[in-house]
């Protein structure tokens, strides 16, 4: 085991003639929560799918606790702890709350999804209840998708990506597309469960308050690069992210 959960050397990633990652050196700490901001097509989205496992690198390593899983199946990866959620909820529209945790459970079990016909035993449901009942979505059990608010959803995506006790949690977005005022309240919730099961965290997000009140490092993309990397005030004061991210130059 080594001080870095994950570590990126020298990773490049081209889609055509557009660079999406250049040179990207990145190591983050055990137990760390971090931010990625900047504005679209930056780099923010493809690190993270590099991480997961979504893309690979044209070149470069990524390092999980010194392990090389360059390239690895996003599957595999989840198997060995690194979890993400969407800025999309990636839910099943036609099941209830505790039917997608019910799936997630069987995923992260490495169970093929025919086992959802065997899921539903008192035991699943019970694991399955003990997960939904960390984010306050134990009400909602039997409600479907469409009838559960957008910060539930949000809840829930998470939720599913966490149920295999994951060691790294990467956050696409988490608060995009909720009422302002479940921003924070939701937000909250997340790190307060985030913290208790020990999980490094890695989010995207453009909501300056949300970066500023949760951040212990932000992490600043520009044009496929790593602009910035330090303390919220050390980033958020860089010229160069103040030009191009946050637009507060003067």
């Amino acid at each position: 085991m080594t001080d870095y959960i994950i570590q990126a050397e020298g990773v490049n990633k081209s889609f055509d003639a557009i660079t999406a990652a250049r040179n990207i050196d990145i190591a983050v700490p055990v137990g760390a929560v971090w931010s990625l901001i900047g504005s679209n097509g930056a780099g923010k989205t493809t690190f993270v799918n590099m991480v997961t496992g979504y893309i690979k690198p044209d070149s470069g390593r990524i390092l999980f606790d010194g392990d090389n899983i360059t390239g690895h199946e996003p599957r595999s990866l989840s198997r060995r702890g690194i979890c993400r959620s969407f800025q999309i909820p990636q839910l099943c529209a036609e099941l209830s709350v505790l039917e997608n945790m019910l799936i997630a459970l069987a995923i992260r079990g490495n169970r093929k999804p025919s086992f959802f016909a065997r899921a539903q035993t008192a035991r699943n449901i019970e694991l399955a209840m003990n997960e939904l009942e960390k984010f306050n979505l134990a009400a909602l059990r039997d409600n479907r998708m469409s009838e559960i608010s957008a910060g539930s959803r949000k809840l829930l995506d998470i939720a599913m990506a966490i149920a295999g006790h994951p060691r790294v949690v990467m956050l696409d977005e988490p608060t995009s597309g909720v009422a302002a005022e479940e921003k924070f309240p939701i937000m909250d919730l997340v790190m307060e469960v985030l913290a208790k099961e020990a999980v490094t965290i890695l989010f995207i997000e453009h909501d300056m308050d949300i970066v500023t009140r949760y951040s212990e490092r932000i992490v600043a993309f520009y044009d496929g690069e790593i602009i910035a990397n330090g303390t919220p005030e050390e980033t958020l004061s860089d010229s160069n992210v103040q030009r191009y991210v946050t637009g507060t130059v003067k």
